[in-house]
């Protein structure tokens, strides 16, 4: 079981994913199938599926919306987390990141050093 600030997410054996609680913080009524490994900021959810996907929910200022990058989360092996931000490590050695700029999603200035991670 994953927490947030006000939700939570349980990764089951079987891959499934489901959350309770504020549904503007993740919480909302949510099940995935074939998720490999969940991670949590403050207010949101990110999970990687098995086809290397990445999916994200909650509040997206900290990191719930990931739709600006979301061209760039395939291949994706793991996912950290920091209280409001997300960077997916790709099986490339890149690093995609997303969330609050000030909470750590604006990797821009070392992009060109995010390699072979």
């Amino acid at each position: 079981v994953y927490g947030a600030a006000r939700a939570f997410a349980a990764l089951l054996e079987n891959g499934q994913v489901v959350t309770w609680g504020d549904p503007e913080r993740g919480g909302k009524s949510l099940v995935l199938r074939n998720v490999q490994q969940l991670q949590a900021t403050l207010e949101a959810f990110a999970a990687v599926l098995a086809d290397g996907s990445v999916v994200a929910w909650g509040n997206r200022d900290f990191g719930g919306d990931s739709s600006w990058v979301q061209d760039q989360l395939w291949n994706v092996q793991q996912v950290e987390a920091t209280g409001g931000a997300f960077a997916a490590i790709r099986g490339d050695g890149s690093v995609v990141t997303w969330g609050n700029g000030f909470r750590g999603a604006n990797s821009s200035e070392i992009q060109d050093q995010l390699r072979n991670v």
